[in-house]
């Protein structure tokens, strides 16, 4: 069966699986630690929740693609560094972020991490890297859920235009 005998641990990573794990790991990083700020300027308790959530959830995924990196000898991306927690009080109100573009911002991460993992997926031909990232993207949906169910709770969505019933029957 040459190289691709069955095996993934066996198997050779190719470049553009590395390239994905390692992008990822980063990503994940910088997602941890923005959102640490974001929990800063957050007020909602709700939204400090999820916030939490997407925290961890992204120190999770580093995790898991750093301990891939290392198994091969690559070098991981370096860690973001943690942000000093602040009061509400102390963020001038022209420099805070407002609870609704935090979760607007929560809502286009997901979005995007979730075409990134999809696109690395794809290009895996190892099981256990696309089992890694689709392990990462079933979390990312799931979380997703819970900030579109905050969003709609909290009036926060941003809706496009809808197109009505009556519109649909003239057409």
């Amino acid at each position: 069966m040459g190289i691709l005998n069955g095996n993934p641990k066996e198997e050779p990573l190719h470049y553009g699986e590395i390239s994905a794990i390692w992008a990822a790991s980063l990503a994940a990083k910088s997602l941890a630690a923005g959102y640490s700020t974001l929990l800063n300027h957050a007020g909602d308790e709700d939204l400090k929740k999820v916030i939490q959530e997407g925290i961890t959830l992204s120190q999770a995924e580093a995790l898991a693609c750093d301990e891939m990196l290392r198994e091969y000898g690559i070098a991981v991306p370096p860690a973001v560094p943690e942000k000093p927690e602040a009061r509400l009080e102390d963020i001038p109100d022209g420099a805070r972020f407002q609870d609704v573009e935090i979760a607007a911002t929560l809502s286009r991460d997901i979005g995007v991490g979730l075409m990134a993992h999809s696109q690395a997926m794809a290009q895996c031909i190892r099981e256990d890297v696309a089992a890694m990232f689709a392990t990462a993207h079933a979390a990312k949906v799931t979380f997703g859920a819970t900030v579109l169910r905050l969003n709609k709770e909290k009036a926060w969505i941003v809706v496009p235009p809808l197109r009505r019933e009556r519109e649909l029957t003239r057409a």
